[in-house]
């Protein structure tokens, strides 16, 4: 831009820059019809000044009464909707992003994005703004330099754009537009080049809070209600354009979301993932090779998540019970330097009830080698400040090779791993070590997963499903594409085998395959699978299951279930997912139903309503097991939402309530109300009585030098 030229953020590009930017255009088609022209046209401008970069997105389309909009709320997903994503690699290396998206109602959505993982809770400082009008729909952008870590001597930037147009169920793509490659494949993007003598301003953000609580515990024994304010802060600092520290000071989440509730029939912890946003800021410089996303995709492997994570934050400021425990301090260095990446995390708690007052430390360095590749080490420590706890530490190694040439143009992944996590009153037997090789391509998926886990492995600040056992588990997947069949879009075959042996013995403990006999995805993006799943599982102690109902230890199992499951397209207004399982389950029968009906009565206006059903009868009892799920999202525009999240299950007995309003007054300046109320469901008396209510008020306010 020229000196003197500025850009009013209005989605309308009528500035003259905008006339004098040459656009980038002719997207590909990924789907349907995989390398053809899109069908409709996109026009994506870019220019600069020294503080911001802007981007001008202009999606023409021949119906523009008919495009397909639902979502205003900040971070929103976007499964129903037009949209337009973007990515900017930084630092070129084809490894990490920045990642955005935008639907024609102005709805903003960010994420920090590596090879091996996705974290879209991070917010950035960026605005925009939408406009629809007879020729389409088009996006205003400004992303500040300052909210964005780079290389200040490299003028060239990884760059890559898509655009969703839902109607049609199709998506396009203006570089990577192979079914084996796509947005998320970094080392595929375009080049944005000449951006020079730009600025990150001093690279200081201050962001002090103000929060006030009141609170009260009639269901745990406490009747008062407790009234308390108290301040805080979050200090950035770029010690250089690719380095950025973080200093948090009584730190707050009063506005993090709660979890969702989930229904737990195994031996083993569910993983809930973490939501505070200290935590989740640099998230991608502490991934580790063991807790890394399947590089085939797997949902099911995905959705169940990693067995073994070396540094799990949730293990810091929240007790057993998960509930928040004071945090006095915590810094944070996060980036590049040079070929390396850097990750380095201190916090320290305070002593709270019954959680002790503790330190922990996190160190992780990883080497960028060849294009796509990696190794690195970790370090992770928990001391307590007080009763005699020795500190435990855990120490590890991994390697990352991933490269998107084999074979000309296909996907190769392999990684490996290992890590000491002594425990103090169980010494040895403390490793744990594994790898993988993945072929991740169309219509062929291929994975090889290895891992061992010794007895006394014990990640004092880690997540750690299970010990003691040797796994192994391949995987495949088909996915055939039937040419000009007239609903067919996609039809898929698979198998996933989970070996689990006793390192010592070679017994077998676990074994679970998992069979897609047939997946049917249509041009309608409807979709139906139907899977059998034989299992084999031994007890290795005695496994309450239910109240009352205690499966004997050293018992081995063999039975099979079976599941049908379908989905309707996102974008109607009504979209059902039903699923049914039915079949043997250890020593009896187990029916399970579920269903999750997304109805969108209207732009900003959305219902989500989930149940899951289970009927379990075995030898040593029968019981049910019951979850609701009740989320209402009302956004006025896309900086003012309220979302009411109401939950039960009967396992807990509890029926939750979080109500949760948020208001941007500008990008970076927030005001939370947040209320949350929890009831348990008392048997005995036939009624619910409250548990513990809280309300709180938060303002936060980003002020930057």
């Amino acid at each position: 831009m020229d000196a003197g030229e500025s850009i009013m953020l209005d989605g309308r590009l009528d500035e003259d820059v905008w006339m004098r930017a040459v656009p980038a255009t002719n997207l590909r088609q990924m789907e349907p019809d995989n390398g053809e022209p899109a069908t409709e046209q996109t026009e994506v401008r870019i220019v600069y000044s020294a503080d911001n970069l802007y981007i001008g997105a202009t999606m023409f389309d021949s119906a523009p009464d008919k495009l397909i909009f639902y979502q205003m709320g900040r971070d929103g997903n976007l499964p129903a909707d037009d949209k337009f994503q973007w990515v900017i690699d930084t630092f070129l290396d084809g490894r990490t992003a920045y990642w955005f998206e935008m639907n024609p109602l102005g709805s903003m959505a960010d994420a920090l994005r590596s090879n091996s993982m996705n974290n879209r809770q991070w917010d950035g400082i960026w605005n925009a703004r939408s406009t629809r009008s007879d020729i389409g729909w088009t996006l205003e952008i400004e992303i500040p330099f300052r909210t964005l870590n780079f290389d200040p001597n490299g003028d060239t930037w990884g760059f890559n754009f898509s655009r969703t147009i839902a109607r049609k169920n199709e998506d396009n793509l203006w570089m990577g537009w192979p079914r084996n490659q796509g947005l998320n494949r970094l080392s595929n993007t375009g080049r944005l080049t000449g951006i020079r003598n730009v600025t990150q301003g001093h690279g200081l953000d201050v962001k002090p809070y103000l929060a006030g609580t009141s609170e009260s515990f009639p269901g745990r024994g406490d009747t008062r209600v407790t009234n308390d304010a108290q301040v805080g802060a979050d200090v950035f600092y770029n010690v250089t354009p690719g380095l950025r520290a973080n200093l948090t000071v009584n730190t707050d989440f009063a506005q993090a979301e709660v979890d969702q509730r989930q229904v737990n029939l195994t031996r083993f912890s569910l993983l809930f993932p973490e939501k505070r946003d200290f935590f989740l800021d640099g998230t991608m410089f502490f991934d580790f090779a063991s807790a890394a996303e399947p590089a085939d995709g797997d949902r099911a492997v995905r959705d169940a998540g990693p067995d073994l994570i070396p540094f799990f934050s949730r293990r810091i400021g929240l007790d057993a019970r998960n509930t928040p425990q004071r945090i006095n301090v915590g810094s944070k260095l996060t980036g590049q330097v040079g070929t390396y990446d850097v990750g380095v995390l201190q916090v320290q708690t305070g002593e709270e009830d019954e959680a002790i007052a503790e330190d922990f430390a996190v160190v992780r360095i990883k080497r960028r080698v060849m294009q796509q590749s990696y190794v690195g080490g970790l370090y992770t420590m928990r001391h307590a400040r007080e009763g005699g706890i020795e500190t435990r530490q855990t120490v590890g190694a991994d390697v990352g090779l991933s490269t998107s040439t084999f074979r000309e143009s296909k996907n190769l992944v392999a990684n490996g791993f290992l890590l000491n996590a002594p425990n103090p009153a169980a010494p040895g037997k403390s490793l744990a070590f594994g790898g993988s090789v993945s072929y991740p391509n169309d219509p062929v998926n291929l994975t090889l997963d290895y891992m061992e886990v010794q007895d006394n492995y014990d990640a004092a600040v880690g997540f750690t499903r299970r010990t003691g056992f040797r796994k192994i588990q391949p995987r495949v997947s088909f996915a055939p594409r039937p040419r000009q069949h007239p609903w067919i879009r996609r039809l898929n075959f698979g198998g996933n085998l989970d070996w689990r042996l006793d390192p010592d013995t070679n017994q077998l403990l676990t074994r679970v395959i998992d069979i897609t006999a047939l997946q049917i995805d249509t041009h309608a993006d409807d979709s139906i699978q139907v899977q059998v799943i034989p299992t084999y599982e031994l007890v290795e102690e005695d496994f309450r299951i239910a109240p009352g109902v205690t499966l004997p230890v050293g018992r081995g199992y063999s039975f099979t279930r079976y599941r049908v499951q379908g989905s309707t397209a996102n974008r109607r207004p009504i979209a059902v997912s039903p699923q049914v399982e039915w079949g043997s389950f250890f020593s009896g029968d187990r029916l399970r139903l579920g269903m999750t009906v997304n109805f969108r009565a209207a732009p900003g206006q959305m219902f989500t309503f989930a149940n899951e059903w289970n009927r379990v009868s075995l030898a040593e009892g029968q019981f049910y097991t019951r979850l609701y799920r009740v989320i209402a999202e009302t956004q006025i525009n896309p900086r003012i939402s309220l979302v009411n999240n109401v939950q039960y299950d009967s396992q807990s007995a509890v029926v939750g309530w979080q109500s949760r309003f948020r208001w941007i007054l500008t990008p970076g300046n927030d005001l939370y109300l947040v209320y949350i109320r929890n009831w348990l469901d008392d048997p005995l008396e036939n009624r619910f009585y409250t548990l513990d209510r809280r309300l709180s008020l938060k303002a936060l306010y980003t002020h930057r030098f």
